[in-house]
């Protein structure tokens, strides 16, 4: 039988790869979300925990503290802003990474479909040829020996 070769093979081949190099994208942005993710948070907790502070704080020493605070506020203010538009982003990227991985994988999972069934397609024509060829051989053993027995009764 002939060996199935395969026209889009190259082609199902440098898809999957392409999958693997877009996971493994995706585990970098991932990665980042979760590095930002935390960050935003810790940046939060750092604030509600001087909040916290500061309330337990005598009325008189808290006063300075609060100027204090205040004039950071701004800043982390600001910072958690950055930090919500880094993580809104990254989550945009994560999104896009996501939508870009299912594309190539249905584009993948119907070129394997298309190979599977070529290569049925290709059995079941190889199968015939074998078929085709095993009746031509029984067909000529069967001439054969009946020429030889007509010939075998000539002879008598």
């Amino acid at each position: 039988m002939k060996r199935f070769v395969w026209r889009l093979q190259r082609v199902l081949d440098i898809k999957i790869k392409e999958e693997q190099i877009k996971r493994a994208q995706l585990l970098e942005i991932t990665e980042k979300l979760t590095f930002a993710q935390s960050e935003l948070l810790m940046q939060r907790r750092i604030l509600a925990d001087t909040i916290n502070s500061l309330s337990q704080v005598e009325p008189k020493k808290r006063l300075d503290r609060q100027e204090l605070f205040l004039k950071h506020s701004a800043i982390n203010d600001e910072l958690i802003d950055k930090l919500e538009k880094k993580v809104k982003e990254i989550e945009k990227q994560q999104k896009d990474k996501i939508n870009e991985i299912i594309k190539i994988k249905q584009f993948r999972k119907s070129l394997e479909k298309m190979r599977e069934e070529t290569k049925t397609q290709f059995i079941k024509e190889q199968e015939k040829i074998e078929q085709k060829d095993a009746d031509e051989m029984t067909t000529m053993a069967v001439s054969r020996r009946i020429m030889e027995q007509a010939l075998v009764s000539l002879h008598k």
